[in-house]
């Protein structure tokens, strides 16, 4: 069986009786040849399916058309909806996404960035692990870099983040509000520039309703479900037990719900649940979940458009800046009660 033929520059050219350079340029939109016909060679490209070599597009341009994405999980549904948004800038543009999972470990994070250099990307972007304390090896790249989410001030990049202090004040206010005032914080990392910034809407918002801190409610936990399902049972077992329960990671809103049935808690009546969270079923659970919800899709974009500037113009100097981006309070069942 033969193959079927790639339509190349030369078969439009051919057809329109133009050089192959004039065919070329014309698909660049180069500014020297007239509006007509760059009109009529993008029209019998179209009609003839035509699509242009990545390869040789690459060499040609001494880029590789890559953008390297690394996160923590992409069963993550913020990583997964954040991800989208790259991917909708980057075909858009005319590059190809390659996606690695660092499972929250700093040495798969590691041998994700060095393996994504070795193939040549333009760019990378990343979410950090949630044990990565050393960033040696993102700051050793050649290539240009977005951080979103968990991010390192110290890092010279773009940065795409949320308002995550006001994103929790309100939470928690709300739960306050709604008069669960014993309000506990379940958290991942304590060096994660998320935690740090969420705690910190937390402290005051308690502080804003003359509660007291206790120390023994701003509990951190590990990223396996045994250790989310220790610490929200160790929080239950002793004298002074907390009425509402405010998450700072999707994770742990949507796996404590077991155990709390299996303490015999219900929910809202003995304990309210609020948290971040960006799951598409939480409206769904039984009792729905109140949610602090981030503009995913729209961090994905506007890191992917960041990171394209960059490659495109690697001359221009580049001012790094954080873009952030405000939260949405959704409230439902899990935290309402009548005051």
């Amino acid at each position: 069986m033969n193959k079927p033929h790639s339509v190349t520059i030369k078969d439009i050219a051919q057809q329109l009786k133009l050089s192959p350079s004039t065919v070329s340029r014309a698909l660049r939109d180069s500014k020297d040849i007239k509006p007509e016909t760059r009109l009529l060679v993008r029209q019998v490209a179209e009609e003839l399916h035509y699509s242009p070599n990545p390869i040789a597009l690459s060499l040609k341009e001494k880029r590789s058309k890559i953008i390297g994405v690394i996160v923590p999980e992409i069963a993550n549904t913020f990583c997964s909806a954040t991800i989208a948004g790259i991917e909708d800038i980057a075909y858009k543009r005319g590059y190809h996404v390659m996606i690695f999972q660092s499972h929250e470990a700093y040495e798969r994070e590691v041998a994700s960035v060095h393996l994504l250099e070795s193939r040549r990307m333009d760019g990378l972007i990343i979410s950090v692990s949630g044990e990565t304390r050393r960033f040696d090896h993102l700051e050793e790249m050649n290539a240009p870099m977005v951080m979103f989410d968990r991010v390192h001030e110290g890092l010279p990049a773009h940065k795409v983040v949320v308002d995550d202090k006001a994103g929790a004040f309100q939470g928690v206010e709300h739960l306050i509000q709604q008069g669960f005032r014993d309000v506990a914080i379940i958290s991942m990392a304590p060096w994660l520039s998320i935690t740090e910034n969420r705690l910190s809407g937390y402290k005051e918002a308690l502080k804003k309703y003359n509660i007291p801190l206790r120390k023994e409610w701003m509990v951190h936990c590990d990223f396996n479900t045994t250790a989310m399902d220790a610490a929200i049972r160790h929080l239950f077992s002793g004298t002074a037990k907390p009425n509402a329960l405010f998450f700072s990671v999707e994770r742990l809103a949507i796996s404590c719900l077991k155990v709390l049935g299996e303490l015999g808690l219900r929910i809202p009546e003995d304990v309210a649940l609020a948290g971040f969270s960006d799951n598409p079923v939480s409206p769904y659970l039984a009792p729905a979940l109140t949610c602090i919800r981030q503009p995913t899709f729209e961090i994905g974009q506007i890191s992917a458009e960041l990171l394209i500037e960059q490659i495109e113009d690697p001359s221009a100097p580049v001012e790094y800046k954080t873009i952030q981006l405000n939260t949405t309070l959704d409230i439902r069942a899990s935290s309402l009660r009548n005051v």
